[in-house]
């Protein structure tokens, strides 16, 4: 029997390349899905060699002040419920007995809080964010002139007004956002 191969064409070699290593990306992800604290220690380490960049190189302040906004609003999706009981469609739901509320059967979990921007889609999209403006601060075309106190003065302004109400929450509440399995609220279960 002759092997006959068929030709494949450009395109179709490119698609066949980048869905393997779409798959490659995917299997790495999978692999780091359950190791938090390393992920996130991945991460502090990537964003301390970001902001090492940015002072030995003096500039970049605009790429550093994008990331800072975005890495504050996906802070602020990660710490927000995904329903918020405050509006009032979904209050007048709730009171129907139509969304939320107690588990009806034995096999359903009652999950009082779920967050808008789940942990490892944090990690994913501020890290792949982080990456991204390392690999700007080796390009001069983002170096844009700017007086940077005021953008740190701004940033900071932005920070506390937009958390205000976060941190009232975590005060008063003595709540921890990050557990890494241990109790998130006073003593553990089994004390």
């Amino acid at each position: 029997m002759e092997n006959v191969e068929t030709e494949q064409t450009p395109f179709a070699a490119v698609t066949a390349q980048t869905s393997k290593l779409q798959r490659q990306y995917q299997a790495l992800l999978d692999k780091a899905t359950p190791h938090v604290l390393y992920r996130w220690i991945g991460t502090g380490v990537a964003l301390s060699f970001f902001f090492l960049r940015v002072f030995f190189a003096q500039g970049w302040y605009i790429v550093a002040y994008a990331l800072g906004i975005y890495l504050l609003n996906l802070f602020l999706a990660f710490l927000q419920p995904k329903f918020d009981p405050s509006n009032d469609m979904l209050d007048n739901e709730m009171e129907d007995g139509s969304a939320g509320g107690l588990p009806t059967k034995s096999d359903e979990e009652f999950r009082p809080f779920i967050r808008r921007l789940p942990e490892f889609k944090f990690w994913h999209e501020a890290t792949r964010a982080i990456t991204i403006a390392f690999l700007c601060s080796w390009f001069e075309i983002f170096n844009v002139p700017v007086f940077w106190p005021v953008l740190v003065m701004y940033w900071i302004i932005l920070f506390v007004l937009t958390m205000r109400k976060q941190i009232q929450h975590m005060i008063k509440y003595r709540y921890v956002p990050f557990s890494f399995g241990k109790a998130k609220y006073g003593k553990s279960s089994t004390s």
